[in-house]
């Protein structure tokens, strides 16, 4: 082949450059992908001990790595040959259309990770058009949070706590801002052994120390943001200063049992969603009481180390409950394929936690909503892949389960 130098006009075709991004929040997410980018780029821009704090679970985290090592061996089993020309994402949660299957869960202390905090996350889910839940353990108040989010679909997210009376008075405001269900968290009668917080000394707000502020250093920006803008407390109660562990210790009452349900009931007459069920027998027992939903979950890790998986509890749990209840799943979810894999066993709707928080911490609002992005373009992909138009075509036969 004879060899020979190309010519301007021939090389100049090739030269694509990128233009140039002045905006650099714009510039880290145009640089996300996936869910684990933003979690790399929100470990590089959060300090230490509230990043270990999302990305932590109890114990020797058994429980959250078994979750996600059951999820990377699904295998999906395509059928080809089929008109995926158009797909549709939508599905149907406690009665109303939701744009696409998952919901973002209750997390605590949001504007720690980032002084956005909760009204964002609310506000980029009511625009990807699926619910949010507010927690009790909240830094954003229950009425803060509607005024934010007027057209969102807003759940409000209970821990029973020792006074009776606070927590009925929680359920009383969010009736009254319009909250649309009631998420009851059943699996935190104590705090979990959270032994990344306990070694980094985490605790409610940052404690400045020697070491928080080496690392304030590292991470000028999210320091910056925590001092100038509102304090961060608490919207459900005064003050704490401690660990997790205590404050649950402290807060949850760890007497509740079935029968509160009906105390539960008595205060709130709109959806009830129990989250925290982690045995068919248990889902069958709160939808016998009055549950509208349940969420298979084992607090994404975070509590009972070597709990059960949920995501293999799905299809008894749909075959038992799915006729008088819709069933959600969370822990270890961090893809679209990984929602798709769900909802083909029967799961109406993946919780989501961790992975709006990555978007919050790398990106603020519009952090989240890239989560939202990636993740409908994720299973939207995914659903022509296996030769499925919608979420009602996907059956077991689609995906199975290690």
């Amino acid at each position: 082949m004879r060899r020979r130098l190309q010519t301007w006009s021939e090389l100049r075709p090739l030269l694509r450059m990128r233009p140039l991004e002045l905006d650099p929040v714009a510039r880290r997410l145009s640089r996300a992908y996936t869910v684990r980018d933003l979690r790399t780029i929100a470990r590089a821009r959060t300090p230490r001990s509230v990043f270990d704090y999302v990305d932590g679970a109890a114990e020797a985290e058994v429980s959250l790595r078994r979750a996600r090592r059951v999820l990377r061996d699904v295998e999906f089993r395509p059928s080809v040959l089929r008109d995926v020309g158009e797909v549709d994402l939508s599905t149907t949660v406690l009665g109303r259309t939701a744009a696409a299957p998952f919901l973002y869960a209750p997390t605590g202390f949001t504007r720690m990770m980032q002084h956005e905090g909760e009204r964002a996350v609310a506000r980029s889910a009511a625009r990807t058009g699926v619910p949010y839940t507010l927690s009790t353990m909240g830094t954003t108040s229950i009425e803060d949070l509607a005024a934010a989010a007027p057209d969102g679909r807003n759940w409000f997210g209970l821990y029973v706590w020792k006074d009776r009376g606070a927590s009925t008075e929680l359920m009383a405001r969010a009736k009254a801002a319009g909250y649309e269900a009631l998420v009851i968290t059943v699996d935190v009668p104590v705090g979990g052994a959270r032994l990344r917080d306990n070694r980094n000394g985490f605790s409610i707000p940052p404690a400045l120390s020697v070491k928080t502020v080496v690392d304030g250093a590292l991470h000028p920006s999210w320091w910056l943001n925590f001092l100038t803008t509102e304090p961060l407390r608490f919207a459900t109660l005064d003050s704490w200063q401690g660990t997790i562990e205590e404050l649950a210790a402290h807060m949850f009452d760890p007497t509740v049992e079935l029968a509160d349900l009906a105390w539960v009931r008595e205060h709130w007459d709109g959806p009830l969603v129990v989250k925290g069920v982690q045995t068919v027998a248990d889902a069958e027992r709160v939808v016998g009481a009055g549950a509208d939903a349940v969420v298979l979950s084992n607090h994404g890790g975070r509590q009972l180390d070597r709990a059960p998986v949920p995501l293999t509890l799905v299809p008894d749990t749909v075959q038992a409950v799915g006729d008088r209840a819709e069933v959600y799943v969370d822990t270890g979810f961090s893809n679209g394929a990984d929602v798709v894999a769900a909802v083909a066993h029967g799961a109406r709707a993946v919780m989501l936690g961790r992975a709006y928080l990555y978007g919050l911490m790398a990106g603020g609002e519009r952090g989240v909503d890239r989560v939202g992005e990636i993740l409908t373009t994720e299973i939207a992909r995914t659903l022509r892949l296996l030769g499925v138009r919608s979420l009602a075509e996907l059956t077991p036969e689609h995906v199975r389960l290690p």
